[in-house]
């Protein structure tokens, strides 16, 4: 199979782990990216359209296409959804279509369409000013979320406790949101929906991410994860666990949420990455992504439930329905999360050879590079990387990635050498779930 993978602006390195999986798993890969680095995919293999414009992109994949035949376009980026979208119209191929990827990509879309099918979601609104986003707030009650329709990777995405606090976020988010990188790397010319703020109520309970398949009338969820350390007044893609501790008929109500969701979305054939949250007891949809979870949630599908999501993007992009079950844990343990350090630029993470060796590492890899800048919340919520293990327990799992997490050590300009933190290192133990 011919498959050609699309990034509107190349997120660095990011994703070469997974076009690598894609070519393990049989596929003759090709990369296009509208602006990207010289190399950065295999000779023969990659092009750049060289430019973010969307006619451009279309153009060089239809060249291409012309040559090649490709079975099937996809992408693994959030601010490409989109573009692969307006480019498999274009050549003909399998795809979600337009509008549903828009749905699924802006979030004050995704939530209307929530809305209309009466899924559970939380209350929300488009705010254009610092005095609506207090009285929306007022409104529903705080605490509320607030957050930019065309965010990702938690950027810009506050809890407000208050008032005063409420003049300090808004400012910020709004000034943030249109420099954020994951906005920055959309094609340029498409029609994303509106680029503004939300304002959110707060689910005050526990978190849940699924890595799922749309597939005509059916909705599977190949695999759950537990999200387990709480936030502060941040969003982080921090520390999960698996299997989850949701019981069968919490499952069975989380599915129906999810399904009802994905046909809200306008989502048939689709590969998803589903966030629940729970409010007082009742599971409430937070988002679908229509492309898998990242920071190596894709390996821990694989390990901890049989499922693998990039095989399913593959047989999805061609219009073949992937092998998946109703969700199954194998019984093997697991717990994963990303690293983190201070703000500044980054001179090298050094990862233990004994810890990527490790047969219990499922993945430890750094994906800043040396001379990137580190934001941290709240000017952005840059990672240094991920670090995943699996385990005999829960707890033999949580031991062995705190061990290992006390082992990367890691260097910004200008500092002294540390060690990598953990998120409930970072906001404290009292913030740790068990």
């Amino acid at each position: 199979m011919k498959l050609l993978g699309i990034e509107a602006s190349q997120h660095a390195g990011y994703h070469l782990g997974r076009y690598r999986q894609v070519r393990d798993f049989g596929a003759d890969l090709f990369v296009l990216n509208g602006i990207g680095e010289d190399g950065y995919w295999t000779e023969g293999r990659y092009r750049v359209a060289g430019s973010q414009d969307i006619g451009a992109i279309i153009a060089a994949a239809r060249d291409w296409h012309a040559a090649e035949a490709f079975d099937g376009v996809f992408t693994f980026s959030e601010s490409a959804v989109v573009t692969v979208a307006a480019v498999a119209e274009a050549l003909g191929r399998p795809g979600v279509g337009v509008d549903a990827a828009r749905q699924s990509r802006n979030k004050l879309l995704m939530r209307q369409a929530h809305e209309q099918a009466g899924v559970p979601h939380p209350r929300y609104r488009l705010v254009t000013s610092l005095d609506e986003a207090v009285a929306t707030a007022g409104e529903f009650g705080y605490p509320v979320v607030l957050k930019p329709t065309l965010g990702a990777a938690s950027d810009f995405v506050f809890r407000v406790d208050d008032a005063e606090e409420m003049e300090l976020r808004y400012k910020i988010t709004v000034e943030g949101m249109t420099h954020m990188s994951p906005y920055l790397r959309e094609a340029r010319g498409l029609d994303l929906g509106p680029h503004g703020v939300l304002v959110e109520s707060f689910l005050d309970g526990h978190e849940h991410l699924f890595e799922a398949l749309a597939w005509d009338d059916e909705v599977y969820l190949g695999s759950a994860v537990d999200r387990v350390t709480a936030e502060g007044d941040t969003f982080e893609d921090d520390v999960h666990r698996a299997p989850t501790t949701l019981s069968g008929p919490e499952l069975a109500r989380v599915h129906r949420v999810i399904a009802d969701a994905a046909h809200a979305q306008g989502l048939r054939r689709s590969v998803m990455h589903a966030e629940v949250r729970y409010h007082r007891g009742d599971p409430y949809i937070v988002e679908i992504a229509i492309r898998p979870g990242g920071g190596g949630l894709d390996l821990v599908a694989q390990v901890t439930a049989d499922y693998s999501p990039i095989e399913a993007v593959m047989d999805v992009a061609r219009g073949v329905r992937p092998r998946v079950r109703h969700y199954t844990p194998t019984g093997v343990h697991m717990m994963g999360t990303c690293l983190i350090c201070d703000e500044g630029q980054l001179e090298y993470v050094r990862i233990p050879a004994e810890i990527t060796a490790a047969s219990q590492t499922l993945m430890a890899a750094a994906t800043a590079r040396p001379g990137d800048v580190i934001r941290r919340p709240p000017n952005g919520n840059n990672v240094l990387g991920f670090l995943i293990v699996t385990g005999t327990s829960a707890q033999d799992a949580q031991r062995r990635l705190e061990n290992f997490a006390d082992q990367i050590e890691v260097k910004l300009a200008g500092q002294a050498p540390t060690t990598t933190k953990t998120p409930w290192e970072r906001l404290g133990p009292e913030h740790a779930r068990t």
